[in-house]
Parts: structure tokens; C-alpha cells; sequence
């Protein structure tokens, strides 16, 4: 009986000190505290990264204009471009014309293909009636077109203009572009697809900025 009273005594004895040394026991000097497992770490012992802050957001102060690149902007523009940035901030210069090179893509082919439904959604509606016009003329005439964009060589701002909330961008597109027109008996009347021919366009783009639709409109095209 004693025997086991003194082995009981031991093993409290043990588990104590167990007790004490994991969660009691100050540590020694130079000694790193241990730390319990489902303790969180410390938050200010671990390497602090700063974070980037952000820019206090001011209503009143308008957005400081992107310098555009020399062949994105003729200078007459830059009043009319800054007007539209502090109307709309999110504008950006560098977007809008890869945007405008890519609509000008679009409506070249919607033409040369004769697909009306897209022109209306690329263009307002005094545009489109041109194009439609000059599609039906065309077809009337037994005519084809087949031609494709080689290259846009060039896309730049030449005008713009915000009178609220209508802004409006007018682009001088440099493009490359192939084409040849065949009679209603398969004849080439016009054209070719071996040599490109070097074309100047000036097509001005419009938006009503406070509408929720980010799509931009072409309302004018003229040859430059």
C-alpha cells in the first residue's frame, strides 16, 4: 500500500512539474518563452511588409492627365481630352484607342461583308444609314467586295470635345488594307489583293458619359 502511495506521489509529482515547465515557468535569461500550439503568433514578432497606400479620395480634385505618347495626341486635342478625363475617371487615353483601332477593324469588315446588323451597333444611326446605303447600292449593282485590313499603322487623337454628357474623339486612322470588286460575272473591276493600299481615315467616336454602357459609337467618318 505504501508502495503504491509513493508511486502515485511520484507521478503527480512528475506531472506537475510537467505542467509547471510548458505553461508556469518563466523563462531564463537569453531563453525564448515556449509557446502553447494553439497559440497565435504574435503579430508584432513576425517580418512586417507595408502595405501600398492608396490615394485619399478627393471628389473635387480632378485626375491628373496621363502623359500620352507623341504620336497618341495632337496638342489641339488635349484641352477637349482633359475635359472628358474630369468628367469620367475613368478614362484613359491608351485603352480608348486600342478600343477605337479595334472598332475600326470591325466596321471595315461588318461593310465589306454587307452584315448591317453589326454596323448598328457599332455606329449611330446617321452613320449606319450611310453604310446601309452603300451596301444596298452594291447589291443592287450585282457587286463584291472582298478586302482585308493588312495593318493599322498609325491611330491618333486630332480632336475632342466634351459638351455634357456627350463626349466626343475624333481619331486619324493610317491603315494597310487589300481589296478587290468583282461584277455580278465574277470580273475584277477594281482592285487587288496583292498590293495594299495606304488609307487615311478620320472617324470621330462618341459616348453619353453618364450612361452605364462603356461602348463608344462612331458618329462620323471622313477620309483624311
Amino acid at each position: 500500500m505504501i508502495v503504491e502511495i509513493v508511486i502515485l506521489a511520484m507521478i503527480a509529482a512528475f506531472l506537475g512539474l510537467r505542467l509547471y515547465a510548458v505553461l508556469g515557468r518563466r523563462p531564463e535569461q537569453n531563453e525564448e518563452p515556449m509557446r502553447r500550439r494553439v497559440e497565435q503568433p504574435d503579430p508584432s514578432s513576425a517580418p512586417r511588409t507595408l502595405a501600398p497606400r492608396l490615394p485619399e479620395k478627393t471628389a473635387a480634385a480632378p485626375r491628373t492627365l496621363p502623359m500620352p505618347q507623341d504620336n497618341q495626341l495632337d496638342s489641339r486635342a488635349e484641352a477637349g481630352i482633359r475635359a472628358i478625363v474630369n468628367a469620367d475617371r475613368r478614362f484613359d487615353v491608351g485603352q480608348f484607342l486600342a478600343g477605337a483601332r479595334g472598332a475600326y477593324g470591325m466596321v471595315l469588315e461588318a461593310f465589306w461583308r454587307g452584315d448591317k446588323s453589326e454596323l448598328s451597333q457599332l455606329c449611330d444611326s446617321d452613320v449606319y444609314a450611310g453604310f446601309a446605303e452603300a451596301i444596298d447600292a452594291r447589291n443592287a449593282a450585282g457587286e463584291a467586295i472582298t478586302a482585308k485590313l493588312i495593318r493599322i499603322e498609325e491611330a491618333r487623337i486630332v480632336g475632342a470635345d466634351y459638351a455634357a454628357p456627350r463626349a466626343r474623339i475624333t481619331v486619324r486612322f493610317t491603315a494597310d488594307v487589300a481589296s478587290v470588286t468583282r461584277d455580278a460575272n465574277g470580273a475584277v473591276i477594281a482592285g487587288s489583293l496583292d498590293d495594299a493600299i495606304e488609307t487615311h481615315d478620320v472617324w470621330t467616336f462618341s459616348r453619353d458619359l453618364t450612361s452605364r454602357d462603356p461602348d463608344w459609337v462612331v458618329d462620323e467618318t471622313d477620309e483624311g
